[in-house]
């Protein structure tokens, strides 16, 4: 007889903390941070601009302006703390949900919204940003990042590679051989795994039996969880796993226990298959309201939140405009630069489109 699906063993604790969903600094024995005031301020600047991006994107969507959008509402703390862990020598391997991490890394809102509105095949250069591009067959991104980890590791460089990804990801063979592959080679790369609670429609409790962050464990490399609406912790745990990864420790599992707050994209509807009431127990630990009652606590002035409102301002109607101004591509540019070298199969299925697209002029002739 089956037994009933339930969620891991201490699905309920959120991991190391710094910062407690009221806004009052803690500390960990095993993560020290630290930071600043001002530094503080920047995380919080970094978040608040992210999520008025998220917004305008999501709206854009709507208005028909883009052809899809994966928003990142709640996930501002993971991505903006490790995303501000990496240094530039480092390299980020994201899913397709990674903008606070591309913000980040100095990627423009709208370059990452050319994917979006399908006006690139990519988005932007990698080897400028230290990044790579919109990976959205699940899971694929990992086994680039150890492959990518393996290479530093033979050019002997002080570097380290990252992968993103969710938790409805580790249930991919790709992330399994992945850490296979990491384990054994002692790679430096740390696999970020953004746990939102929701792989689409399936909920944590059908992904795993035990917590996330020990399926490392097996492979033979550390794993730790972190609250993944504390943007302090967030940064102290990727710091220190980075440290490990470049100074030869090998890899280690973060789990970053976080809630997507809106639809898996723009085309899902969450209401389907998840609760509201599960929606408002998780509004409280909103990542930036707690960072929010702290710097008030700590005096910062309000007139910092209103410039800070402003600029938000400025950044969505830049952004709105500057999508609007984004031109289409040449469909023939998807056969661009594939092969260093000329390759048949390439020749052939670009003459394929060339004479499907001629069709269409063909009709438009004849009406």
């Amino acid at each position: 007889m089956s037994q009933p699906v339930t969620g891991p063993p201490g699905q309920d604790d959120p991991g190391v903390q710094l910062l407690t969903p009221d806004g009052t600094r803690v500390d960990h024995p095993g993560y020290d941070l630290d930071i600043s005031q001002a530094e503080i301020q920047g995380l919080y600047r970094d978040m608040v601009l992210l999520r008025r991006f998220d917004a305008e994107a999501t709206a854009l969507q709507r208005q028909g302006e883009l052809g899809l959008w994966a928003s990142m509402l709640g996930q501002e703390a993971a991505q903006v703390g490790s995303g501000r862990a990496l240094r530039p020598e480092d390299f980020a391997f994201s899913s397709y949900r990674e903008h606070g991490v591309a913000w980040c890394r100095g990627i423009s809102p709208t370059s990452m919204l050319r994917f979006w509105r399908g006006s690139s095949h990519g988005g932007w250069d990698p080897r400028a940003s230290g990044m790579g591009n919109y990976t959205v067959i699940i899971g694929a991104q990992t086994l680039h990042a150890v492959g990518y980890a393996m290479g530093i590791q033979r050019d002997g460089a002080d570097a380290a590679a990252v992968a993103y990804f969710g938790d409805g990801a580790t249930s991919q063979g790709d992330v399994a051989e992945a850490f296979t592959f990491a384990a054994v080679a002692a790679a430096p790369v740390v696999f970020f795994c953004q746990n939102n609670q929701w792989a689409i429609s399936e909920p944590l409790s059908r992904q795993t039996r035990v917590p996330l962050w020990q399926r490392s464990l097996g492979y033979g490399f550390p794993g730790v969880r972190v609250d993944g609406n504390d943007v302090l912790a967030v940064l102290a745990v990727t710091r220190a796993a980075l440290a490990q990864a470049r100074s030869g420790g090998g890899p280690t599992l973060i789990e970053a226990f976080t809630y997507r707050m809106a639809a898996h994209t723009t085309s899902d509807d969450p209401s389907k298959y998840r609760d509201a009431a599960e929606l408002d127990e998780w509004r409280p630990r909103d990542p930036l309201l707690r960072v929010e009652h702290h710097l008030r606590g700590d005096g910062v002035p309000q007139e910092f939140f209103d410039d800070l409102a402003r600029s938000a301002d400025e950044l969505a109607e830049q952004l709105r405009a500057d999508t609007r101004a984004l031109r289409d591509i040449d469909p023939l540019a998807v056969f661009d630069e594939v092969y260093a070298e000329p390759h048949s199969l390439m020749d052939e299925q670009r003459a394929g489109l060339t004479a499907h697209l001629a069709s269409f002029a063909d009709a438009g002739e004849h009406r």
